[in-house]
């Protein structure tokens, strides 16, 4: 019997679709070689995807007790199976290689999981992850949509992204209330900005997008830039402003 208490109360809704889970390893596409770093296991129904030929996954998961049938099911293996909580523990081991990050987040800290990866970018190959649809269109926003807020900036500056397709809530043992989606983010070769500045960028942009009615003159008042030198328009509000408008105005903030 699923015990839905204990479930909701650490956000899990395990996918059990095999034609979605089918789908998710093509669009992921494991290679002889790969390291992966999986978040949110579950019972395995995609860690059974991932395993290859030389292929090693390290996973962590809240549930003490997930943890323990992984590693019971892969005794005889070179996979790690870590119970802890991925927005307090420590991920060093993400600079030690390049890690592929994949996992069907808890759709409450979606959000604050992607930007802690973002701290351990240099070990990143690329992340593939199951999360609301909402959260979805906001990461891959551009500001000709709707859902061009302050995190699709935050992520344009350092990541291409891409909505790969939509999973539907009968495709988990618990539906979900909303819809859900796969995204896939592969950090820019070449980085809009330095990942030593991103703190100071995304504090800009929070800043920007503070008071939504006002124009980005406003918001920034304090930052005293000449907007025709910038051939930015000092009255568009932030949501209008293109990534590469938010990175003029960063690289101009001390000038």
């Amino acid at each position: 019997m699923i015990d839905r208490a204990h479930r909701r109360k650490l956000g899990q809704n395990y996918l059990i679709d095999p034609v979605i889970l089918f789908e998710i390893e093509r669009a992921i596409n494991p290679q002889e070689g790969n390291l992966f770093f999986e978040i949110g296991p579950g019972t395995g129904a995609l860690t059974d995807h991932l395993i290859g030929q030389n292929i090693k996954v390290i996973a962590m998961d809240l549930d003490r007790k997930n943890i323990m049938d992984l590693s019971k099911k892969f005794l005889k293996s070179e996979h790690e199976f870590i119970h802890g909580d991925v927005l307090k523990e420590t991920l060093n081991f993400l600079h030690q290689a390049k890690h592929r990050v994949v996992g069907n987040l808890p759709y409450n800290i979606s959000t604050q999981i992607i930007l802690k990866l973002i701290n351990y970018l240099k070990g990143i190959e690329d992340m593939h992850f199951l999360v609301q649809k909402e959260v979805a269109n906001r990461i891959c926003a551009s500001n000709q949509s709707g859902d061009w807020g302050r995190l699709g900036v935050k992520i344009a500056a350092l990541f291409e992204t891409t909505i790969l397709f939509d999973v539907p809530p009968e495709s988990f043992d618990i539906k979900p209330k909303v819809q859900s989606s796969f995204i896939r983010l592969i950090p820019r070769v070449n980085p809009m900005i330095d990942l030593n500045q991103f703190s100071e960028f995304s504090n800009l942009v929070d800043i920007a997008f503070a008071n939504k009615r006002k124009g980005i003159k406003n918001n920034l008042k304090k930052l005293e830039l000449n907007y025709g030198r910038l051939n930015i328009n000092p009255l568009a509000r932030a949501e209008e402003l293109s990534i590469e408008d938010f990175i003029t105005v960063f690289q101009h903030m001390d000038a």
